[in-house]
């Protein structure tokens, strides 16, 4: 396995060499590019390919677990997929890093911990036995029988054990898999919104205290030994911790690097970690760059790069619209007979006969929620690609725009960014007379988003 840094015989040595070099003050970090989305995932590998690094592609519990998630996919068939896209890219499998976000209870808490534990060690054993080399263990949710109220959070001492817990069956996992493999790496701890987001803006979040990651580390720390995984917690590369940044429906809370100087002091004390920082969503780039040099190596990102995908695809929709109209099946003199995709109204359509996703996430009158569904940061949307009608009507949305020229000033109009890099020649079919494809045009938009994080963790 080569990359910028060098050599690695496996997916944690890079990983323990990531950790050293980050700790030692140098600009060092990795994204962690948390989708399952096909035009996510191939931009994230056209990245790794063109900076000769590495991908690190991580789905949650709620996108892909032994139950096929909202996504379908089971452990084993996200490894296939990613296997796939990373071919077709050209990449190398070895540059590709897969790994597992929150894995524990989650999608199972409104259960008995006996049942919600049982589904969560089926979790994190089908994901070591599919090859996920780095492995976020979170058992800090409540579940159905544990004591306390409502939103009372779960005490440190239960959330370890069922963390080392979740630890020995992924080592178990890892005894029985054939040939020489490599053994995961751990991130611990969360200090961040469930999986999915939070359900409602709030006045901002509060940096976590020094005090907490000191009990936190000590408490895994003793009950990985006290459990005999001593080489486990040696394994054990990141802690996630709540550095200040978040974001809601219609605001973003900047990482301030004065409010987090004491996580940044504290880090020097911590044996062989680095932080792992969540929601960097909509980070800005002096931003994501403090937060590198600040030891958060790791920064987990998702929904901005599906928010891109959207914007984009919503500007081809409109463009669409512009060209052919909104009727069943329109006549153009200039274009011909054309069947519009309607892609905006079967989305919508299909995620209100679907609201799961989306309706206990955002609150207001009617058209408060309409313009949330739609356009927040939080961006539910992206739950309802993976549906057969959505799929199938975003094929068609770019098949349309493929099969004849775009007027130049329409792209100006409504993808004024991707305009001006066709313009520039950095896109493909940047030559005149000709236009990159729609599907080009998608990619450019979340290239965009994950360029600065590139640039945040040394990749240039």
């Amino acid at each position: 396995m080569r990359g910028i840094r060098g050599d690695y015989a496996s997916t944690t040595e890079l990983l323990l060499d990531l950790v050293r070099c980050n700790r030692k003050g140098r600009r060092v970090g990795l994204p962690s590019v948390c989708s399952a989305n096909r035009f996510v995932l191939e931009v994230a590998m056209r990245q790794a390919g063109r900076d000769q690094t590495f991908a690190l592609i991580e789905s949650t519990c709620n996108q892909v677990n032994q139950s096929g998630g909202y996504t379908g996919m089971t452990p084993a068939g996200f490894v296939r997929f990613v296997a796939e896209l990373a071919a077709a890219q050209g990449l190398p499998r070895a540059a590709v890093i897969v790994g597992g976000d929150h894995l524990g209870p989650y999608p199972w808490r409104d259960r008995p911990a006996a049942v919600a534990m049982a589904n969560a060690r089926e979790l994190v054993r089908h994901c070591v036995r599919a090859g996920y080399s780095k492995l976020h263990l979170d058992c800090s949710m409540r579940l159905a029988d544990d004591p306390g109220a409502d939103g009372d959070a779960l005490d440190d001492e239960t959330a370890t054990a069922r963390t080392v817990e979740l630890a020995a069956v992924a080592e178990q996992a890892l005894a029985e898999r054939p040939g020489d493999v490599s053994r995961p790496a751990y991130v611990i701890g969360t200090e961040v919104p469930v999986p999915g987001g939070e359900q409602a803006d709030r006045p901002g979040p509060v940096p976590t205290t020094v005090g907490h990651v000191e009990r936190t580390v000590g408490l895994a720390h003793d009950a990985f030994v006290a459990a005999g995984l001593h080489d486990a917690w040696e394994r054990v590369i990141g802690l996630v911790v709540q550095p200040g940044v978040e974001f809601g429906d219609e605001v973003v809370f900047d990482f301030d690097p004065a409010a987090a100087r004491s996580l940044v002091e504290a880090a020097a004390r911590l044996p062989h970690l680095v932080y792992e920082a969540h929601s960097t969503d909509y980070q800005t780039p002096a931003a994501l760059a403090a937060l590198v040099a600040a030891h958060f190596a790791i920064l987990k990102v998702g929904p901005a790069l599906t928010f891109a995908l959207r914007e984009a695809v919503f500007g081809l929709a409109t463009i669409e619209s512009e060209l052919y109209g909104d009727d069943a099946a329109a006549r153009s003199p200039r274009y011909g007979q054309v069947v519009p995709s309607h892609l905006r109204r079967v989305l919508r359509e299909t995620m209100m006969a679907h609201p799961e996703h989306w309706r206990p996430y955002y609150s207001g009158d009617e058209r408060a929620v309409s313009l949330a569904r739609d356009y927040s940061y939080s961006d539910r949307v992206r739950y309802y690609w993976p549906r057969t009608e959505v799929r199938d009507a975003l094929e068609r949305l770019l098949a349309n725009l493929a099969a004849r020229p775009v007027p130049p000033t329409l792209l100006s109009q409504h993808l004024p960014v991707q305009y001006r890099a066709w313009r520039e020649g950095e896109l493909p079919g940047s030559r005149p007379g000709a236009q990159p494809s729609p599907a080009d045009l998608v990619r450019h938009a979340i290239q965009t988003t994950l360029d600065p994080y590139a640039a945040a963790c040394g990749m240039r």
